[in-house]
């Protein structure tokens, strides 16, 4: 009974560490699909996060204003997004997709030129990394679990929320209401920026201790799924991340388990490696019919239409 209680406190720590950049990422998605903008580039505003915070962190040897950084640095990126898909209409998905594409080279472009080194910055002192609480779970998963209800309350309580959700689904009915319909969008989408970046800025200077490229491992399209799994609610989307963290963190934990084998050989370490990937998938393929995205997703607003 004691080895079982043991293996649970594993899995639960290494679940909500797991599932912080997650939610982060999410609930960013969720402002900007809230206003009617596909945010497909959550992948790359993750990364710029992390690239961005992993070199202000060991240059100014402070975690805090490296996460600062990461966030303005999500923010920019989000806003140059903005303007490419709201002011000149661009495609949303294949901007995005342009954004996260960006993000996986200029990083090593980059630290190439300040540290000689394309493949990842300087490693940071454990000193000058966010602080644990608990099990080496830091405090900013306590602040993503924090962010589930504020955001529910944003949302449904809050005069911003209701013209956010307004432009979402009917803009040209918003926009004869008096709402800015173009600065509520650019504003969703600079919010999902900051908190996309915030779950990148984690994994360089919480989680892990410096910026490798491609960190984010697909972690920014897994946020976009379980925002669709969540039907773009932000406390369903908190526990769908929570569940996407449990099968990395049971993943990890059934990596060289002693039961983890076929016919007496041990499961290639690969085929364990895709397990979230496999089943976020499968979620998609089973729950994407029954999500009903906010109506004017993807659609680009004119004034007058």
């Amino acid at each position: 009974m004691s080895e079982f209680f043991v293996i649970f406190g594993i899995l639960l720590f290494s679940t909500i560490r797991l599932a912080t950049p997650l939610i982060f990422a999410a609930l960013g998605g969720l402002f900007s699909e809230r206003a009617g903008v596909i945010n497909i580039a959550l992948e790359g505003l993750m990364l710029a996060g992390a690239f961005t915070a992993a070199v202000v962190t060991y240059e100014t040897s402070n975690p805090y204003v490296g996460l600062l950084a990461g966030m303005a640095a999500g923010a920019l990126v989000a806003f140059i997004f903005a303007i490419a898909v709201i002011k000149f209409e661009a495609d949303q998905v294949v901007t995005g997709f342009a954004i996260s594409m960006l993000m996986l080279g200029l990083p090593a472009v980059i630290s190439s030129r300040l540290y000689d080194a394309s493949g990842a910055t300087q490693p940071i002192d454990k000193a000058f990394l966010l602080p644990e609480i608990v099990n080496g779970l830091p405090w900013i998963s306590i602040l993503a679990f924090l962010l589930a209800p504020a955001a529910w309350y944003v949302l449904y309580k809050t005069p911003f929320g209701l013209r956010l959700r307004a432009v979402g689904e009917n803009p040209s009915a918003a926009d004869s209401a008096g709402v800015d319909v173009y600065k509520l969008r650019y504003t969703a989408v600079i919010i999902s920026g900051i908190l996309a970046a915030a779950g990148g800025a984690y994994l360089s200077i919480g989680q892990g201790s410096f910026f490798t490229k491609g960190m984010s491992a697909g972690r920014g399209y897994i946020a976009l799924a379980a925002l669709i799994l969540a039907k773009w609610k932000p406390i369903p989307v908190l526990l769908a991340c929570l569940f996407f963290g449990f099968t990395e963190s049971l993943a990890i934990q059934v990596q060289g388990a002693s039961w983890a084998k076929i016919g007496g050989e041990d499961i290639p370490v690969q085929f364990i490696q895709i397990i979230p990937y496999v089943l976020t998938i499968i979620v998609l393929a089973g729950f994407i019919g029954l999500s009903r995205a906010p109506k004017a997703l993807g659609i680009p607003y004119k004034k007058g239409n």
